[in-house]
């Protein structure tokens, strides 16, 4: 259903086709029978593909990763399409529009994205209204960042506030210091102001009656030697996990005319093109933390693909913009494979 209505799609811009696809879920799940058959056509059920990661419970180790659900607003209706886990944000403490529009980009050729987002969000009060109100149960990670205006000095400021405005609501949070469309939140990675971000956050974690998972998410740009300081401070401050990978701002080996990929500009590439870079990063950080939780995204475009995160060490894996070129029809798909390799 989806093939046939993706070359539709893509005749708008990326954000508005996002809105329509969205709003047309929405809708089908308020017809009558609508959720039935949605949930029909696109879940993949067994027991065999429980995992208990961190901690928690989930049904099946297929994730939706963050900046496709920033607001909260579509966890009830994408509960229906089979995911395990739906991670939302990038949050911040203040609601910005993130950076102009367009921001978005296809790059049709490489199966690929690019965008520069910015953090464009609602706020985290916003997100808590939503959150409270939800009817599915089903597991929430939540991703949190800092406003633009906030400057590094202070960063550890507006991930506190994210932390404990949505510490009731989720099951588990994602540092996101490596987007690469925030100015200088990259730096955040560096060894000394990353320990110190995450120290603050672990230690208001320890204060809390039941703590909560907390996770890193990475870019795939780092050098072995920022690899290897992002090892350290995981073994120092006892991380329940990292998220591998973030988007990449290489453009090496595109297919995709290198004009029109200079003519788009600055923004984090994802998709097929990110595939074997986050697999490089994935394979190093397994080596060398045998027994850390690690989610795997980037370039899962395909069952087998998956199958690959899940061999070079990944627990869990996340799509995002496989679902923008295969549609949802691709969770079920990675769910059944996943199934043959238990």
């Amino acid at each position: 259903m989806y093939q046939l209505l993706k070359p539709i799609l893509f005749l708008f811009a990326p954000e508005k086709a996002h809105k329509i696809t969205t709003g047309l879920l929405h809708f089908v799940l308020r017809l009558p029978l609508g959720k039935s058959i949605i949930r029909g056509v696109f879940n993949f059920e067994d027991q065999r593909l429980e995992r208990e990661v961190f901690g928690l419970k989930f049904k099946n180790p297929v994730g939706l990763a963050a900046g496709f659900d920033k607001n909260a607003e579509l966890i009830d209706d994408f509960s229906n399409l089979g995911f395990g886990f739906i991670e939302i944000g990038t949050l911040t403490p203040k609601g910005q529009p993130g950076n102009p529009q367009p921001r978005l980009f296809r790059l049709p050729k490489d199966e690929a994205l690019i965008n520069r987002m910015g953090f464009n969000n609602d706020g985290v009060e916003a997100a808590v209204e939503r959150l409270k109100n939800r009817k599915s149960d089903i597991l929430i990670g939540g991703n949190i960042g800092k406003n633009k205006v906030t400057p590094n000095e202070n960063a550890q400021d507006d991930y506190l506030i994210c932390f404990e405005k949505l510490y009731d609501h989720v099951d588990y949070f994602v540092v996101n210091v490596s987007s690469p469309n925030t100015p200088g939140l990259r730096d955040l990675q560096e060894k000394e102001p990353l320990m110190k971000l995450l120290k603050a956050l672990q230690d208001e974690n320890k204060k809390k009656e039941v703590q909560k998972s907390i996770l890193l998410k990475i870019a795939p740009d780092l050098s072995e030697s920022q690899l290897d300081d992002i090892i350290e401070i995981t073994q120092t401050l006892d991380l329940d996990g990292l998220i591998v990978s973030n988007t990449t701002i290489d453009r090496t080996g595109l297919k995709t005319n290198t004009k029109k990929v200079e003519s788009i500009g600055a923004g984090g590439l994802s998709g097929k093109p990110v595939f074997n870079k986050s697999n490089e990063v994935l394979k190093y950080i397994r080596r060398h933390l045998p027994l850390v939780h690690i989610i795997a995204v980037g370039g899962i475009h395909s069952a087998q693909d998956a199958v690959e995160k899940i061999q070079a060490g990944a627990n869990l894996v996340q799509i995002y913009t496989g679902l923008v070129y295969e549609g949802p029809a691709l969770i079920k798909r990675i769910n059944k494979e996943l199934l043959k390799h238990v």
